[in-house]
């Protein structure tokens, strides 16, 4: 409870803030083009793009010839017990049967959990609800405020922008790898023998997922961002049948037709949802956008798949996925000194240090919330919750920014949320027949 109280305050707290830089703050959409032409090369999100991309391939490409020598010279054939023999056993092969044996984990010998009554079932789901309500409608706050509004000091000037959507990644990446790493060392866990390398996958699609995610932001607004999520099924039915061989019925192709068509309403008639009206922001921010959808849809079918092959925890797959995340994205922002220049911007504006604290404690509150409703009530509660939460976060968002919505925008999004809560429905009912259901959570 202390921390959503701590999540609470920090909302009120930007709200409070926010209300004398709505008019200076805000980028408006007269100054885009020459803001645009105006600020470093560096800047330019494909510029950016293709330097995050070369300090990922600093990475990725010595691990792949370490993996290749592994298996090549059958190095782990050869008699070694010091850690580098180790170390190579976890990456490539994971941990070997003899040590699997040893750490066996016997699940029908834990104790098994009494029964709640309705009252007690009743105040966890509130709980729960209020965990993931809080801490992500604060997480999509803090989001648009980072990204969007300038940062002014002391002396009123005219602020600046935060640019680097690789380091909010890495700062959300390493709090949730440290806080995955501490709970698996007090709550027991299964014997782990996935190979860590199978974790890089899905770690490259979800940091690539996410600073699309915060990237877009610059170039569309946060309603858009949020209906680009609720949206993102499509992708992941199409990915599901290209990783994982899925079959999906009428009923899930129409209710993602109905999801495509709320979500072209509502681009098409609201006035504010690509910020600026050059043909380069608008092609900006429709290509991010399909990025973020593609990599996100990636993300979930890939862990989808690591767990019905390794059975791993949910703690033991966000600790492996963070891992490679905070390796990748901090080998990228040293090789571009974007560390100093976020420390510098930080000392500048110490209240954007405070929204990043708060935008990254959010993220890993809300993980946690996300694995324990899934483990308590299933996936059709937790995505009705998230759905109610996509829909108040586009509300703050247009009463915090002032977001102007059409009736037929309105009508958009509301069709999309009828789309998400008739799957959910569906995934339901087909589990209460014993039918085969495809529910594929993905990413918030």
């Amino acid at each position: 409870m202390r921390s959503l109280a701590v999540l609470i305050t920090a909302l009120i707290l930007i709200t409070n803030g926010l209300s004398e830089q709505k008019l200076a703050g805000q980028v408006s959409e007269s100054d885009v083009n020459a803001k645009e032409l105006a600020k470093p090369w560096t800047d330019f999100w494909i510029v950016r793009l293709t330097m995050n991309l070369f300090g990922y391939a600093t990475v990725i490409l010595p691990g792949f010839i370490i993996i290749v020598y592994v298996r090549r010279t059958n190095y782990l054939d050869q008699p070694g017990s010091g850690y580098v023999h180790r170390l190579a056993q976890l990456l490539v092969e994971g941990s070997s049967p003899d040590q699997l044996k040893l750490e066996r984990f016997d699940e029908d010998a834990q104790p098994e959990q009494p029964e709640r009554s309705f009252c007690r079932q009743c105040l966890l789901l509130l709980f729960c609800g209020g965990g993931l309500l809080s801490s992500y409608l604060v997480w999509g706050i803090l989001q648009e405020r980072i990204m969007v509004y300038r940062y002014k000091n002391a002396d009123g000037d005219a602020g600046e922008l935060f640019t680097n959507s690789q380091f909010i990644v890495f700062a959300n990446r390493i709090l949730a790898f440290l806080v995955a790493c501490a709970a698996i060392l007090f709550v027991k866990q299964k014997p782990h023998d996935a190979p860590l390398y199978k974790y890089s996958y899905s770690s490259f699609s979800n940091i690539m997922s996410s600073w699309c995610q915060y990237e877009a932001l610059k170039f569309v607004s946060f309603p858009v961002q949020v209906l680009a999520k609720a949206s993102k099924v499509i992708p992941v039915m199409l990915m599901g049948k290209l990783v994982s061989r899925r079959a999906y019925s009428v009923f899930e192709y129409c209710t993602a037709v109905m999801i495509s068509v709320g979500l072209f309403l509502f681009l098409l008639t609201s006035e504010d949802s690509i910020r600026g009206k050059g043909r380069m922001t608008t092609v900006s921010g429709i290509v991010i956008l399909v990025g973020y959808l593609v990599f996100d849809a990636f993300t979930s079918n890939w862990q989808d798949r690591l767990f019905h092959t390794y059975r791993m925890s949910s703690l033991q797959m966000m600790a492996g996925v963070n891992l490679f995340s905070v390796l990748l994205t901090s080998v990228s922002l040293f090789e571009q000194g974007a560390f100093q220049e976020a420390v510098t911007f930080m000392l500048r504006y110490p209240e954007f240090g405070l929204h990043a604290l708060f935008l990254s404690s959010s993220s890993v509150v809300g993980q946690v919330f996300i694995y324990y409703t899934i483990s308590e009530f299933g996936p059709v509660t937790f995505t009705i919750i998230m759905t109610v939460r996509m829909g108040l976060a586009i509300l703050l968002s247009c009463i915090i920014y002032n977001h102007s919505i059409a009736l037929s925008g309105a009508v958009g999004i509301c069709l999309v949320f009828a789309a998400v809560i008739l799957r959910a429905y569906h995934c339901w009912h087909k589990k209460s027949q014993n039918l085969p259901a495809v529910q594929n959570l993905g990413t918030v």
